[in-house]
């Protein structure tokens, strides 16, 4: 695979920084020849791999914090603040409304920062020390507003990760690392249930407080520790000068992103122009038809955040629900890389989405089926790999909206806020009084999974025109191949 741009990365103009303040810092771009830049690339992309795994442990705790009431649940939440009906629903459903709020405007801020690492420290910080504040609430009225600004707060991370991931890495490159940030979310689903069943089975009653107050508290004094040290290890831009890299990485990381802007250009036919990004990405159909689609994959995966539930309805008591939480999300994280690396191998999207989306719904209809508890814990194996569609689809995304960095910051941050919708909506698709089969649940998922895929075919195909006309404009015009959307 040829290596293109991966999404337009950074600025042709002379304005190329962080902040597009018209200069910059770093004077000219010093070439390399083939030998000295493969040398230095390799060791450039090993230290953004591992700076990338660091974002992974962030989103592990953003994930954890965001879904720790499900465990709680377990453990006599809903009791102790007297909820009752769907209001257990609408704690979960709360917190992706400060999502809907957040997550543009988020990444446009970002765009213009210098020290991005900084902003996404101090967000993590904040959310930190409000899930923590959870521990000591009394009422559910006071629940659902810590879970608002939670999801305030947490809502600048996911977009902002992704956005910096797609100013270091080229086209080739970047569904894996995403991906392996994405499989943070499978990761935290395991490893958060077995450190909940932990929590729960030792604290409980120690001080006089119950346990899940303590399984707040616990998971937000992990998460302020790891954001301290997250100011100094979180990435920033190529454009920012870094102590982690040497001058001759640090030229080649902005080479490589101009580079791929370059080709996009002579694709597009058209250079940078300094109008808003965020009105760019408004009017392109696209981006809201990427949207509809993405909210629809989140909707079919809903399960995730009520994982621990559905584990709980083959009767087994709540520490044992949790451990074997586990098992499915370790196999589906390690499925999740091997459909990512043969996406990027193969330069298809397509099909690395509807394939896990297909198994999710295998595993929807088995759980519809019976009652029995083997079949229905084969199921949740079946459902945890549908999550990578999400990420695949994401790298999509950024794949496809190239013209500028800033309409790539409002495009991902859009569709990630229209994403996001569905997390609100779909908490209500699994109401206790449909348990503990909650056939009409899985039903809805499948739904949501069948037409989803629908929505993403007829974007292939309007890709597949695309790079046609492309196609014959170069044999008209004797060109050589150039820019080909990713199908």
């Amino acid at each position: 695979m040829s290596n293109l741009p991966l999404l337009g990365s950074v600025d042709c103009s002379p304005r190329y920084d962080a902040t597009s303040s018209g200069s910059s810092d770093d004077g000219p771009t010093l070439p390399l020849d083939n030998i000295g830049r493969s040398t230095v690339e390799r060791r450039l992309l090993r230290k953004l791999d591992l700076r990338v795994a660091f974002l992974v442990l962030v989103y592990i705790m953003n994930i954890m914090d965001r879904t720790n009431v499900a465990a709680a649940r377990l453990r006599g939440f809903e009791e102790d603040l007297g909820m009752t009906g769907n209001q257990f629903n609408t704690l979960i459903s709360i917190l992706y409304v400060g999502y809907l709020l957040t997550q543009a405007p988020s990444n446009m801020i970002l765009h213009r920062m210098k020290r991005p690492s900084l902003y996404l420290s101090s967000c993590m910080m904040t959310w930190a020390a409000i899930t923590m504040c959870m521990s000591v609430v009394q009422t559910y009225r006071a629940a659902v507003i810590l879970r608002f600004f939670i999801g305030f707060v947490e809502a600048t991370f996911f977009p902002g990760a992704i956005f910096i991931l797609s100013r270091w890495y080229k086209r080739n490159e970047l569904g894996l690392r995403t991906v392996f940030l994405f499989c943070g979310n499978s990761i935290s689903n395991a490893f958060s249930a077995l450190i909940a069943s932990g929590i729960l089975a030792s604290l409980d009653g120690v001080l006089g407080f119950p346990a899940w107050r303590w399984l707040f508290f616990v998971e937000g004094a992990l998460t302020f520790t790891i954001a301290v040290f997250a100011i100094w290890i979180l990435p920033d831009f190529p454009s920012t000068p870094s102590l982690w890299l040497s001058p001759e990485e640090q030229t080649l990381a902005k080479q490589r992103m101009e580079e791929e802007v370059v080709t996009r250009i002579e694709y597009e036919g058209k250079p940078e122009r300094n109008f808003s990004g965020l009105a760019e990405a408004l009017m392109d159909w696209r981006v809201w038809w990427l949207g509809v689609t993405l909210h629809l994959i989140i909707s079919s995966t809903s399960f995730t955040n009520f994982f621990p539930t559905l584990s709980a309805t083959m009767g087994y008591s709540a520490t044992t629900s949790l451990f074997l939480c586990a098992p499915p999300w370790i196999v589906g994280t390690a499925t999740s890389f091997v459909v990512a690396r043969h996406s990027d191998v193969t330069g298809d999207r397509f099909w690395h989405i509807v394939g896990p989306l297909l198994v999710g719904i295998a595993g929807y209809i088995i759980a519809i089926s019976t009652m029995n508890t083997g079949m229905r814990y084969l199921s949740l194996f079946f459902m945890t790999q549908s999550p990578v569609a999400y990420a695949v689809a994401l790298t999509w995304v950024m794949n496809t909206f190239s013209q500028s960095q800033s309409k790539r910051a409002a495009a991902v941050a859009l569709v990630s806020t229209m994403a996001s919708t569905g997390f609100v909506t779909s908490s209500y698709f699994w109401p206790s009084s449909w348990g503990p089969s909650y056939v009409n649940s899985y039903l809805i998922c499948i739904l949501a999974g069948i037409v989803s895929i629908a929505m993403c075919w007829v974007f292939k195909e309007h890709l597949s025109r695309c790079n046609e006309v492309a196609e014959a404009k170069e044999q008209a015009l004797g060109l050589p191949e150039g820019f080909r959307y990713l199908l």
